[in-house]
């Protein structure tokens, strides 16, 4: 078991250290261009709706939101997900054509909206089981401490709960390699039960 550990390891480094590459090339070259136009980008994240949701509708089940999310960030998974180096054939399909000054507009739209409140629902005892689970695993060194987010770490505060659980699952299971190895690593084998009650304590946070 340990051989199979170290082999997995060194595979998600393999990759991770390539799709990293790759994407610090194409998101320097977009952020080299002119200053984003948040309204540009709302004509063309009119079709996002549909399943990401709007300020005032949350998204579709197992859809993230996006309103609120950092746009550095943004411009990253759309990158990805044009490029290939994340498989989910919808959002490349949906991306096909978008240039890299739309990535831009499109990102700065959905940054420049509000957060959505927390899901309805809190559980007192999963969200304090959520809470030191995070600290122990010290989440808030890149998420901060209000889970709001930094540069190209995703905002976590108040986002979807089942895309959370199931962005987490993803990541310990080596199903989605991002920039680089650290969320792979920290959650490798962290149990399912584990995964369910940070995912809660992530999506039922106080309003700023």
């Amino acid at each position: 078991m340990q051989r199979f550990g170290a082999a997995r390891r060194t595979g998600v480094i393999r990759r991770a250290v390539t799709s990293g590459c790759m994407v610090a090339l194409m998101s320097g070259a977009v952020f080299a261009q002119s200053k984003a136009d948040p309204s540009r980008g709302a004509a063309k994240a009119a079709a996002c709706a549909a399943c990401h949701g709007t300020p005032e509708r949350p998204p579709l089940a197992g859809m993230p939101t996006l309103a609120g999310q950092l746009e550095q960030f943004l411009v990253l998974q759309m990158f990805l997900f044009r490029e290939g180096l994340r498989d989910v054939p919808l959002m490349a399909g949906t991306l096909k054509g978008y240039t890299d000054r739309d990535f831009e507009d499109v990102a700065a739209y959905f940054a420049g909206q509000k957060p959505l409140p927390g899901e309805p629902g809190r559980d007192p005892r999963q969200h304090a089981r959520g809470a030191a689970l995070s600290q122990g695993m010290a989440c808030g060194s890149c998420h901060l401490k209000d889970y709001s987010g930094q540069r190209q770490v995703p905002r976590l505060a108040n986002q979807r709960e089942d895309y959370l659980a199931a962005s987490m699952k993803a990541f310990r299971d080596d199903k989605r390699i991002g920039t680089d190895t650290n969320m792979n690593g920290i959650l490798y084998r962290v149990p399912d039960g584990d995964i369910q009650a940070l995912a809660h304590y992530f999506a039922h946070q106080d309003a700023p």
